[in-house]
């Protein structure tokens, strides 16, 4: 067998679709590719010699060309033939100046490449700064995979120069206010001097930098922090965090929302060596830090082959955990004073407290005593709770709170509202923490116990009448008790066991099961109380019209009515027959009233 090596046929345009659909999000990275490529030249030259120029220029020709100067390092004619005849392939000069070295980002072949996504011609001419001898060349390339690469006489400065010629439907991306627009988002934060030629209005053309030197965290003006924020972000900031982690060679500031976001991972502003990777990259923060928006510049953070994204390592982890420290820290030292940015803070970010209480002890212990929770007695801290009534008794849900409320408050019963997000699993955590503190969820037994009894005689003589109405409700899983308590004008209040609504909901799959699976059930189930208790307040009139009136339909139909009402006021649905128990309860009500019936 007569096997030919041979070698893969690229196409170009193929190449250049799949960049633009899949590696980079768009066309517009065009820009931050040229620009990068520029500093890294410019990197280079600043190798061998340290006092050259630092120029990156921008300028949308009158043809609808974009001419991108830099006063870099430069190519010779081996270097641009290595760099640009292979496409993919890490070249010398990338190894020995991009790919690996901290100071340098880009891969120039790639960068260039992508240029292709708006334009049908590429040229670049250039004069290499590291061989003084060294001719210029000019090299231009074609979408459809042509290249012409020779050496010129031409007085060209050492830099490069590239010159795109747009495609027909890609004007835009290389008109004068798109390119400005560009080199302020991509290259805002980079060191080096990159100015857009912008017309002014009566002057002609001027050049606009669009680079500065410093970074705004490190401006010894503390204003231009939040005016930084204001205009990039667009938020004025409640606060500013100063972050630093200098093993990765990162700077920055976590700015705390004026408002509450959702809760949920948070995303940054990032620049990998001050070239922006992204304004919305997630993973530098865990999801408890939800309060905040960072603007974050690092050397030692990889970034993913589109550079638009952060590749999730073990030097991220590290960064990740760092950054949450500082994080934390700032939060401890605010709210372990009393100042008005403490007070805004647990206004605004009570979420986001709660969040990082769940996964840490020595904020859960600072959140006992300044979060104010809803309780019966108000807004109170947890410390306050359990200092005033010696436990700390908590509904898992609002509804629930919202049933008990009125009546806990009307007999001295403190009972916290711990149906919001993360606050059951924040209390969970504080009982097992303090035992000591008597942290629970409120049963039924606990709103029975300080409701008023009946005094022996009372009882004694609606005990028949109780056991008469409790048959009513017996198929719907509810016993009836009778007690007296504020306030008057509320006839009845449902009591629920999260114990007894298991019991019920596995009664309920016994009565639809087979035999088999029914007796199974049965045979696991253990003695249960009834899930629900609706205990009718003796305090009000239509409760002793009730329970005075003769035993019959009319009766029953008063107590199923008194049953489906304060399932409503439970905050629960009423499940269907319920809903038709109420039906037939009102219609029987009506019929009895119209008609002045009082007994079956």
């Amino acid at each position: 067998m007569n096997d030919e090596l041979q070698s893969f046929t690229v196409d170009l345009r193929g190449v250049v679709d799949l960049f633009a659909r899949h590696l980079y999000s768009g066309p517009r990275v065009y820009l931050r590719e040229l620009l990068q490529n520029g500093v890294d030249a410019i990197t280079a030259r600043r190798r061998l010699d340290p006092d050259a120029p630092d120029q990156v220029r921008l300028d949308p020709l009158p043809d609808g060309r974009l001419e991108v100067t830099d006063t870099g390092v430069g190519l010779t004619l081996d270097e641009a033939r290595d760099v640009l005849a292979t496409i993919g392939r890490s070249s010398k000069r990338d190894l020995e100046l991009g790919v690996g070295r901290a100071e340098f980002l880009g891969q120039f072949g790639i960068g260039l490449l992508s240029a292709f996504m708006v334009a049908d011609t590429i040229e670049l001419r250039s004069r290499s700064a590291a061989d003084p001898h060294a001719r210029a060349i000019v090299w231009r390339g074609h979408d459809d995979g042509r290249y012409e690469l020779a050496e010129t006489d031409d007085p060209t400065p050492v830099g490069t120069t590239v010159v795109l010629r747009p495609r027909r439907d890609a004007e835009h991306w290389v008109a004068p206010e798109t390119v400005v627009a560009l080199a302020e988002e991509f290259g805002a934060l980079l060191p080096y001097d990159v100015a857009c030629r912008v017309q002014v209005p009566g002057h002609g053309t001027a050049w606009r930098r669009t680079s500065r030197p410093t970074l705004p965290w490190q401006s010894p003006e503390p204003d231009e922090l939040t005016a930084y924020c204001r205009t990039t972000l667009g938020f004025e900031p409640l606060a500013s965090i100063a972050l630093s982690v200098p093993l990765a060679g990162l700077t920055g500031v976590a700015y705390v929302l004026p408002a509450a976001p959702p809760p949920g991972p948070g995303t940054h502003r990032v620049y990998v060596k001050r070239m922006l990777l992204g304004t919305r990259v997630d993973g530098v923060l865990p999801e408890w830090a939800f309060f905040v928006r960072c603007v974050l510049d690092a050397d030692g953070l990889r970034p993913t082959a589109s550079r638009e994204a952060l590749y999730d390592d073990d030097v991220l982890l590290a960064v990740r955990d760092a950054l949450a420290d500082q994080v934390r820290a700032w939060v401890l030292r605010t709210l372990s004073g009393d100042g008005a940015t403490a007070r805004r803070f647990l206004q605004v970010h009570h979420l986001a407290l709660r969040a990082l209480a769940r996964v840490d002890d020595e904020v859960l212990d600072l959140v006992v005593d300044v979060l104010p929770f809803e309780t019966t007695d108000g807004l109170r801290t947890l410390a306050q709770v359990q200092a005033e009534h010696g436990a700390v008794l908590h509904t898992t849900t609002v509804e629930e709170f919202r049933r008990v409320a009125p009546v806990a408050r009307a007999q001295g019963l403190a009972v916290v509202n711990a149906g919001y997000v993360y606050d059951e699993e924040l209390l969970a955590r504080l009982a097992a923490r303090r035992p000591q503190w008597r942290v629970r969820p409120l049963v039924a037994a606990d709103v029975q116990a300080v409701l008023d009894e009946l005094d022996l005689d009372r009882a004694l003589q609606l005990e028949p009448v109780r056991v008469q109405v409790s048959d009513v409700l017996a198929d719907h899983g509810c016993e009836v008790l009778l007690r007296t308590f504020e306030p008057p004008s509320l006839p009845a209040l449902l009591l629920t066991d999260r114990d007894g609504r298991h019991e019920q909901a596995r009664r309920e799959l016994e009565q639809s099961a087979d035999d088999v699976w029914s007796q199974a059930l049965g045979d696991v189930a253990a003695p249960a109380p009834m899930p629900r208790a609706l205990v009718l307040n003796c305090a009000n009139e239509a409760v002793l019209a009730l329970l005075g009136a003769p035993g019959g339909r009319v009766q029953e139909a008063g107590v199923e009515a008194l049953y489906t009402c304060a399932v409503l006021l439970a905050g629960e649905s009423l499940r269907a027959h319920e809903s038709t128990l109420l039906t037939q309860a009102l219609a029987t009500l009506l019929v009895a009233g119209t008609e002045g019936g009082a007994g079956a």
